[in-house]
């Protein structure tokens, strides 16, 4: 841990009081989103303090052109950088002449921000001295619609304490912006048409090469006392920037207000030629429904959203605080409602990593969005993947591979491969196996098996022709190894036989065929037309089968465990606990040459393929890797705590369990990694939710039936939590003495209990 200031609430995050060191981590933290924008919890007057201003519109990118020392042949030749869209959110206030800058003034007392998760909102509050001895109350309020996802609101006041005082508003829109994260600098945005009509404001710009449109808005009326004003504004426009000066007389302790309603239309939702008119309709309608009732409308839609998504713990507030934040930016980041979008690692509240999806989505995400919403949703998720096919097919042809294999990028923005390190791009090819391990989650868990044959045989024929190609036989072990690839271990690059990944190119040529086998008995012109599009052959279907068939696993016969790859034995096993603290983390402290000869292992590695496949393990299996490889586990991969959680309930040990639980759904609110002014860790907060439905609640789809074996940490009195299986909703609720299951539905289920069959009736309560 490495900050402790956020205030311990059930379902608020909280700061009281100001500290400019911490202003960048808490504009992570308290970040906006609607799943159709987002944006760090910047100030809206001026800062001249140390700032990192986000705003972030879903689906809008630029390919910033590679940079490397040394140009290897199939290095993508762009990273995609989630940028950073012009600034709508802008309101510099003048009091008596002298600008509002909490950098500048005098004295900030009371100072106190909160992020209601159960309503949508963000709320900040303070007492100024200015320099020129002016003393006002301020109070900020906004929020990004759920009900007009491309409009939000802001109410800004300002009262004077001490006297009399004109107060100044000038709200302003902002197109000169940059990007923190940026190759060579380059400008993304190219704005060609400014525009204001009395209180409204228009920029018009597009990005640079992928050219996309976006019209930034703003609607803006003033109050004092309460009362709507009829103020003129002055205007003021210049190459990338709109601003309208509004002044008004405020006697002391009387509250002047501005509410400000702003945001974004793209063309990729809208013509190219009706940006500007959409806007102005849909801020018209932000007014007319008028502040306090698009907040209503707001605290009702995620009212809906909890309602399903939300996990009750008694007992501990901070473990509660910490589910509630990592289920809050999750549905900030991602809703479901457009296929094209995807879950990026820092959503809308950074740049760091670029790219909209990494296989974190398949791994971590799907399983969160399956049984918290509707299965469209994540049906939606493999859609994605599937229209990136073609594109998949041309990355591995780039790299050499032949007849229709694929590799799946490691990040990607629409489909193509834009990360640029060789480790990464060319050796994490594990992502592949992800695709379709979400495929097959997806299918057990749902029962949609018509995806397969639709959409996901495709994929699959596509991804075993490329571990097909990608093994080598060995004459000498007469088996077929995979050779040059880094593992989900990051710490270990260029390694041979990676167990998790060669497992899983087992796994995956194993389970196409099956399918194939199925879609041919069971859907017979699926079949046709895929064998028709593959054109793959029944003799390159036994060439894959014998690759599965023959495939290596290096294994200690010492230590009686899968090994790693085949020369961690060779490393100098130092345990993790015999390192010097001072040393952690060592991605900050060693060199990479040091990194890579040392045993330490950034996440899960043996460990994600023993969580993904625990069937086919034993539990002493189980027990046996995590007792070797945990202690040599540095933690340092926002994806690791939530795998060692769910594995450490799995083999009853709970404290362990509950240790990794709080510090992946605190791992942001406390700072674990010492990162997190560049913005939060989206993807790995579904693994939060994981660690207590799979870890604690133990949930498992065995034999086609959902299985639970519940514990509960010593900590918590209790906890609850609801899952759409199958179109129906079930509770469960977890106390120290035993566990109530309900139904919300029209059938009867029937589910496991701890490996005993319990029958639910619909609108019943049964308790174990």
């Amino acid at each position: 841990m490495n900050q402790d200031y956020i205030k311990p609430d059930n379902w608020s995050i909280i700061e009281e009081g100001f500290d400019a060191e911490k202003v960048k981590s808490s504009e992570s933290l308290f970040s906006l989103g609607n799943g159709a924008m987002g944006q760090r919890a910047n100030f809206e007057e001026a800062y001249s303090g140390d700032t990192f201003q986000g705003s972030y519109i879903a689906g809008v990118y630029y390919p910033d052109k590679t940079r490397v020392g040394w140009w290897k042949n199939g290095y993508p030749e762009y990273f995609a950088k989630v940028l950073n869209a012009p600034n709508w959110i802008g309101i510099n206030v003048n009091v008596n002449g002298e600008n509002l800058d909490l950098h500048t003034c005098t004295s900030i007392t009371d100072f106190r921000r909160e992020l209601n998760m159960k309503e949508g909102w963000y709320q900040r509050s303070f007492n100024a001295v200015l320099s020129n001895s002016i003393e006002v109350s301020v109070k900020s309020t906004r929020f990004l619609s759920l009900e007009i996802d491309e409009i939000g609101a802001i109410r800004y006041e300002v009262t004077p304490i001490n006297k009399d005082a004109t107060i100044e508003f000038m709200p302003y829109l902002d197109s000169g912006i940059t990007n923190e994260d940026t190759n060579w600098d380059d400008k993304f945005w190219d704005t060609y048409d400014l525009a204001h009509n009395k209180n409204s404001g228009y920029i018009l710009s597009k990005t640079m090469k992928t050219d996309f449109h976006v019209c930034t808005a703003m609607l803006n009326h003033i109050f004092v006392d309460g009362k709507q004003q009829k103020v003129h504004p002055k205007t003021e426009i210049n190459g990338t920037y709109v601003n309208l000066k509004y002044s008004v007389k405020s006697s002391k302790g009387t509250t002047a207000s501005i509410i400000k309603y702003g945001g974004y239309t793209v063309s990729s939702k809208h013509r190219e030629s009706d940006l500007e008119y959409t806007s102005s309709g849909l801020l018209q309608k932000a007014s007319e429904l008028g502040f306090d009732t698009l907040l209503e409308k707001q605290k009702k839609a995620w009212a809906t959203i909890w309602d399903m998504s939300d996990i009750v713990i008694k007992g501990d507030v901070k473990a509660q605080q910490g589910i509630r934040f990592n289920i809050f930016q999750l549905n900030q980041t991602y809703l479901g409602k457009d296929a094209r979008l995807n879950i990026g690692p820092k959503g809308f509240t950074g740049e760091k990593y670029g790219g909209s999806t990494y296989w974190d989505t398949e791994a971590y995400c799907i399983p969160f969005y399956m049984a918290t919403k509707n299965q469209e949703v994540a049906r939606n998720l493999l859609t994605y993947r599937y229209h990136h096919l073609d594109k998949a097919i041309e990355n591995a042809k780039k790299l050499g591979f032949i007849n229709g294999a694929a590799l799946y990028p490691m990040v990607t923005m629409n489909g193509e491969e834009c990360h640029n390190e060789w480790e990464i791009t060319f050796e994490e090819i594990h992502r592949n196996g992800a695709m379709i391990f979400a495929i097959y989650n997806y299918v057990r868990y749902t029962g949609d098996y018509r995806y397969i044959p639709e959409k996901g045989l495709e994929v699959m024929i596509a991804i075993a022709r490329f571990w097909h190609q990608r093994a080598t036989f060995s004459t000498d072990k007469n088996k077929y190894v995979i050779l040059g690839v880094t593992g989900p271990n990051e710490y270990e690059n260029n390694i041979n036989n990676n167990w998790y990944t060669n497992y899983l190119a087992k796994w995956c040529i194993e389970y196409c065929v099956k399918n194939i086998d199925t879609v041919k008995e069971t859907y017979q012109e699926d079949y046709d037309r895929i064998i028709k599009k593959t054109n793959i052959s029944q003799s390159e279907i036994q060439a894959m089968v014998e690759v599965a068939e023959k495939m290596y696993f290096p294994y200690s016969e010492k230590y009686e465990v899968y090994l790693q790859q085949d020369g961690f034995l060779d490393k100098e096993l130092i345990t993790v606990k015999d390192l010097d603290v001072s040393q952690r983390p060592i991605n900050q402290k060693w060199s990479w040459d040091r990194i890579l000869r040392s045993p330490y292992i950034k996440q899960a590695d043996v460990l994600q393929g023993f969580y993904m496949f625990e069937d086919k393990f034993t539990k002493e299996d189980i027990e046996r890797h995590f007792d070797f490889y945990e202690p040599f586990t540095v933690h340092e991969s926002s994806l690791s705590p939530c795998v060692h959680s769910i594995l450490a309930a799995t083999l009853d040990r709970m404290d362990q369990a509950y240790e990794f639980y709080l510090r992946t759904s605190r791992l942001d609110l406390d700072d674990y990694n010492k990162e997190v002014e560049e913005g939060l860790h989206i993807t790995s907060m579904a693994g939060t939710w994981m660690s207590i439905v799979e870890g604690f609640g133990g949930l498992r789809v065995k034999d086609n039936k959902l299985s639970f074996a519940p514990k509960i940490p010593k900590e918590w009195d209790g906890y609850a939590f609801n899952v759409n299986y199958r179109n129906q909703i079930l509770k469960v609720d977890v106390s120290q003495e035993g566990t109530s299951f309900s139904l919300e539905g029209d059938q009867e289920l029937l589910i496991y209990v701890h490996d005993k069959e319990l029958k639910i009736s619909p609108n019943n309560q049964v308790t174990v």
